[in-house]
């Protein structure tokens, strides 16, 4: 679960984090009343979407030319022009892809007098099984880049469970960010914090580019972008509740409510399967016979007849699937299961695309019957490749 950047340095804040002094704006009404809760006279203001590089962003409504996601205004006048141009349009970032998301929420701070930028992020490492610190002097930068380009500047440190962060992971931290005085002091305090937060909140991501020193020789915490897991949630309530469906897309919303997992993706073959792998694979099929899946839809080992007819209307429910591929392997899960599902869900909802189904394991022979003596026009196949090229056919004509 993605958070947005005002809410995740309220957040930080609360574990001592320093933040510069901002005002969330959620309408029109709201720009004037965050702007005078601010001193000024320079103020930033944030266009707040679930998408790196606003920055160097454009909105679809005010052309190439236009000024980005980010703006730093030098009056209250400013700040609020600013801000109304931005509210309501479609900012188009890198992360976005072209269609761009519509900024329904700013976040206007108190400008920073900045000395130098950097890049920090916490993060679990698969390699380490650890929590880890990825710590570069180039903040404000495309990190992918720098570890492209410089990987020498990029330091990963782990953290020891056992331990949490010590004055010698501290000391690494501050030797990697070339920090000294005052700053280093800050990051004495600052680097616990950050770690602490990130284990207690149950964070998978903790980005701040840029963390920066100011002119007066101390750290602040200038930018966040914060990632959940999304399997941890239920100790936290309070988190939870400041998940924004609005950034999110209507189906993997409606498969969450019936505990599915649903990625969207961009091809036009829909995949329902169970299992993370089997999905991998059946994805992998696809691709190998030239065309490319529309999602990635697993109903788990325990689904029920219900869950499986969730998930073919929420496949159907894509404008993009021109055909669909039910691949199930029966070990928990029962075939004949599956197929009272699909046959449920077309009754209810329709078939006007191409439908490929392969069963195998459990029940098999009483959900091939099924589908058999179900009387819709249903393709079967014999096994894998024999599904992915009769999908790919049906598909492509």
């Amino acid at each position: 679960m993605n958070i947005h950047e005002y809410q995740a340095k309220k957040l930080l804040a609360q574990f001592g984090a320093p933040v510069s002094k901002g005002e969330p704006v959620l309408a029109l009404a709201d720009i004037d009343k965050a702007i005078a809760a601010l001193p000024g006279p320079v103020y930033v203001v944030k266009s707040q979407i679930h998408a790196g590089g606003r920055g160097k962003g454009k909105f679809k409504e005010l052309g190439q030319d236009a000024k980005g996601g980010v703006r730093v205004s030098f009056s209250a006048d400013e700040a609020k022009a600013n801000a109304e141009e931005m509210f309501g349009k479609t900012l188009v970032t890198q992360q976005t892809g072209p269609a761009g998301k519509q900024v329904n929420r700013l976040y206007i701070e108190d400008g920073a007098d900045i000395e130098t930028e950097l890049y920090l992020s916490i993060l679990v490492d698969r390699e380490t099984s650890q929590v880890s610190f990825v710590a570069s002097t180039e903040g404000g930068m495309d990190i992918e880049a720098v570890a492209h380009d410089t990987p020498e500047k990029i330091h990963t440190i782990g953290i020891d469970a056992l331990t949490g962060i010590t004055a010698d992971d501290v000391a690494k931290l501050n030797t990697a960010f070339e920090l000294t005085g005052d700053a280093a002091k800050d990051g004495e305090t600052l680097f616990p914090i950050l770690y602490n937060a990130f284990v207690e909140s149950d964070m998978s991501l903790l980005e701040i580019n840029p963390l920066v020193t100011l002119k007066d020789g101390h750290l602040k915490v200038l930018d966040a972008k914060v990632s959940f897991d999304g399997n941890a949630m239920f100790r936290h309530p309070e988190i939870a509740e400041l998940r924004d469906e609005t950034e999110e897309d209507e189906k993997e919303i409606e498969a969450s409510r019936h505990d599915l997992a649903y990625i969207a993706l961009d091809g036009d073959i829909g995949c329902m399967v169970n299992g993370a792998g089997l999905a991998m694979a059946t994805m992998d099929i696809i691709k190998l016979y030239g065309a490319e899946p529309a999602n990635f839809l697993d109903v788990g080992g325990g689904a029920t007849t219900e869950k499986v007819t969730a998930a073919f209307k929420i496949i159907t429910s894509d404008p993009n699937v021109k055909g669909i591929l039910v691949n199930i392997f029966g070990g928990i899960m029962r075939c004949d299961v599956i197929a009272e599902g699909v046959v449920q869900a077309i009754k209810e909802v329709g078939l006007e695309v191409p439908l490929v189904v392969r069963l195998e394991g459990t029940k098999v022979k009483e959900g091939k019957d099924i589908i058999n003596n179900s009387g819709l026009n249903v393709i079967a196949a014999d096994d894998l490749d024999d599904a992915a090229q009769k999908i790919v056919k049906a598909v492509k004509g």
